[in-house]
């Protein structure tokens, strides 16, 4: 992933915690030797060592998983900044946060496969009024269900963050951007200008 250098993140406790908190990711793969995307949710084991998700049978990507690595894409914030909010003349430019993982992956099955499931559907689950879980599910939906998905494990081989978040402005041109960030209506401002003023409290 390029990044400019200012706006890469190395520190692997706050990329980990930002994958667990942006847990729906898009994955890339080669199928027959073009470029495919499937968006799906993962799941990062307590280690940070792996990944875990699954797709339908009928998407294809998964019979082509073991020609090279595969690339997990987590999106965060992102926010349109005008260079008229400088006080110097400067182009525009786009604020983010995004996370890649690279890693090489295998099919998981029988009870590595169930227990996937059950956490998946527990981190989703917990805050709900009511939530479901693959426990309460009948032996026959549950069955049917797994029948009709394949499921993964990612092992993982690198991890990438990128944080443009004005780092390389003054104090003063930063904090404009923040505020006219704010003046915004849309979560994606008010989130970078957020994480804009965390980067800079550090």
């Amino acid at each position: 992933m390029y990044a400019p250098k200012y706006a890469r993140n190395e520190n692997i406790d706050e990329l980990q915690q930002f994958i667990r908190e942006n847990g729906f990711a898009i994955l890339f793969s080669n199928v027959e030797g073009k470029p495919w995307a499937t968006h799906i949710p993962l799941i990062l084991n307590e280690d940070g060592s792996k990944l875990t998700g699954h797709v339908s049978r009928a998407n294809h990507q998964w019979k082509n998983f073991f020609t090279g690595e595969v690339l997990a894409v987590f999106n965060g914030p992102h926010a349109y900044v005008s260079s008229s909010w400088y006080d110097h003349e400067n182009v525009p430019t786009w604020n983010y946060i995004a996370v890649h993982v690279s890693g090489t992956i295998r099919i998981i099955e029988g009870e590595e496969l169930l227990n996937h499931l059950k956490d998946l559907v527990h981190q989703y689950e917990r805050h709900s009024a009511k939530p479901v879980s693959v426990e309460t599910m009948t032996p026959k939906f549950l069955n049917d269900e797994m029948r009709g998905l394949i499921a993964f494990e990612i092992a993982i081989a690198k991890v990438q963050g990128a944080y443009k978040l004005s780092q390389n402005r003054d104090d003063a041109n930063h904090e404009r951007i923040v505020e006219e960030l704010n003046k915004r209506d849309d979560d994606g401002s008010r989130k970078v200008a957020e994480a804009m003023k965390n980067s800079r409290s550090k």
